[in-house]
């Protein structure tokens, strides 16, 4: 968890008499929640409840002194250099009338006196954040409505699939919300975010309040460190769907095997209802032969892969820069459905999302009604094949790791005779360093122009980064004979513009790597650098039309 520096100061004390008020500065929380005692939320976790804890009462929970509202219960845990419990007293000042910590931190807690508010300690306290969370919030109380929610994991496309299962749940005529990396919605607006994953008692707090607001169904990412963090601890899915599973996040989980099981806890009856797989790689089949709750398998690729799929890809024709498709059941029933966006991988994305609205239980005729009237593929997500002009092709892409990055500059490659693929790209980071070379000779086998420039670096030397990057690149070039030509160019925004000077009207760009992300962390700054309007200045300043796109959901 990130450490605690600084508190909001506000006056203390505990207003939970009544219902409270409690928006707060994050927006993540409902307008009002019903005061819980503290002895409830200490019966919850089989403890017993401080002296002195009676008629205390919690409207809401928090892990950062920093968002403390009054009437919070502030959970003290232990975090990477730092404890949280060192500050309790900002926590204290800002409002929380109680502190939740392990042995460690109750004892700092109580010496000299301790925080003026009562605290309840257990062995494991981060296991008990996302229970005392939907508790205090009710984010899905048993017996009552609430959202159908959607979860989306797997290593690629992620993002695009949640876009796509909210357009399409919006083209059914539900009110709808979102919570993923690019943007939180609950209904028509949007919250602020300074998380990619929101922390747990901030997920509990959305769902209260998308509840409070009336939605009908939810969509969200559900990201290894998600499920590792216990982020998404007490979420009970409606539907939870599998993408696919690729080389990436092996710094936190260590090999490919801790990786998938880490995802599969998703697809366990305390955290889903039923699933949707696609089962096109080894990890979809284990996972859908080994998954605990109801699966509806589909594959793309069909044939021996996947002779069992319950859905397969019967058809998919060319559609503009998508495509049109056809979805066939084992019963031989077909659904018909088209995206706008580029590539194979986003009709998997819109089969994905439109099988897991059908789980959801909404019929195949009204499903079917809504994919040919609406379009609802047609949306644009931000920093996903987002396509910036057409004359060159130019589009930038949040592909980040080997699969994603083959997978992005085989979906922009033109049939057209003479077009060459210019990519922009780098690595993060103090991430997976062994993605490195086999990005580079992806590049250099896919691309016919290479450039390669600066991710976000966070503490890491750019230079370095830059050369194992440079290295895979060199190496498959010249020992696959490959004609790529091969550029290293820094700042990124300088390898940007040099792409556009390379290309012409027949050309296609690809800048991957950062999608949506409006700034570059280097050495702890963060730099003003959004790909997308890097590249529309750069396509403008040497008279390249750039029209504007209003198909992007935001």
């Amino acid at each position: 968890m990130p450490e605690h520096n600084d508190a909001v100061q506000s006056p203390p004390g505990n207003p939970a008499t009544a219902e409270s008020t409690a928006a707060g500065s994050s927006g993540f929380r409902p307008a009002r929640v019903s005061p819980v005692p503290l002895w409830e939320i200490a019966a919850s976790l089989g403890i017993q409840a401080p002296e002195g804890s009676a008629g205390v009462t919690v409207t809401g929970v928090s892990l950062n002194s920093r968002t403390v509202e009054p009437g919070d219960l502030y959970l003290a845990l232990p975090g990477a250099s730092r404890h949280g419990a060192e500050f309790a007293g900002q926590a204290v000042a800002a409002g929380a009338v109680a502190i939740l910590s392990d042995d460690d931190g109750a004892q700092r807690l109580l010496a000299d006196g301790g925080p003026g508010v009562p605290v309840l300690s257990v062995r494991e306290p981060r296991t008990a954040v996302g229970p005392v969370s939907a508790l205090v919030y009710r984010s899905q109380p048993a017996g009552e409505a609430s959202p159908t929610l959607f979860g989306v994991t797997g290593t690629n496309g992620k993002t695009t699939t949640t876009y796509f299962i909210n357009s399409l749940l919006s083209a059914l005529g539900m009110t709808t919300g979102l919570i993923g990396t690019i943007e939180i919605l609950a209904g028509a607006e949007a919250i602020p975010s300074l998380l990619t994953t929101p922390e747990s008692p901030d997920v509990h707090a959305l769902l209260a309040l998308m509840r409070e607001r009336g939605l009908d169904a939810a969509s969200m990412e559900v990201s290894s460190h998600a499920v590792s963090y216990r982020r998404v601890d007490a979420v009970m899915f409606d539907v939870a769907g599998f993408t696919n599973l690729t080389q990436d996040h092996l710094d936190l989980h260590g090999s490919m095997e801790e990786y998938f099981r880490t995802k599969a806890e998703l697809f366990t009856p305390g955290r889903c209802r039923r699933a949707v797989v696609i089962v096109d790689d080894e990890w979809g089949r284990t996972l859908a032969a080994e998954a605990r709750v109801p699966v509806t398998t589909l594959s793309l690729k069909g044939g021996e892969q996947a002779p069992d799929a319950d859905w397969t890809l019967a058809s998919s024709t060319p559609r503009g820069l998508g495509s049109a498709f056809v979805l066939r059941h084992r019963d031989g029933g077909e659904l018909r459905a088209r995206t706008a966006l580029p590539g194979d991988f986003n009709i998997a994305n819109a089969a994905l999302a439109t099988i897991m609205v059908l789980a959801s239980g909404v019929s195949r005729e009204v499903l079917q009604a809504a994919l040919e009237e609406q379009d609802p593929f047609a949306v644009a997500v931000p920093g996903r094949m987002q396509l910036v002009s057409e004359a060159p092709a130019s589009v930038v892409d949040f592909a980040h790791n080997p699969d994603a990055l083959a997978r992005a500059l085989e979906a922009v490659r033109s049939r057209e005779e003479g077009s060459r693929v210019i990519v922009v790209f780098g690595a993060t980071g103090q991430r997976d360093q062994g993605k490195r070379p086999t990005m580079g000779a992806i590049a250099a086998r896919l691309s016919d122009v290479v450039i390669i420039s600066d991710d976000d670096p966070h503490d890491e030397d750019a230079a370095a980064i830059r050369a194992e990057v440079l290295a895979g690149a060199v190496a498959a070039r010249d020992n696959e004979q490959l004609a790529c030509e091969i550029i290293e160019s820094f700042p990124r925004d300088v390898a940007i513009r040099k792409a556009v000077e390379l290309a012409t009207e027949k050309d296609t760009i690809l800048v991957a790597g950062r999608g949506h992300e409006v700034w570059q962390e280097v050495k702890g700054v963060n730099l003003a650098l959004d790909d997308r309007e890097e590249l529309k200045a750069a396509l403008t300043a040497r008279g390249f039309r750039v029209p504007a796109d209003e198909r992007i959901e935001s």
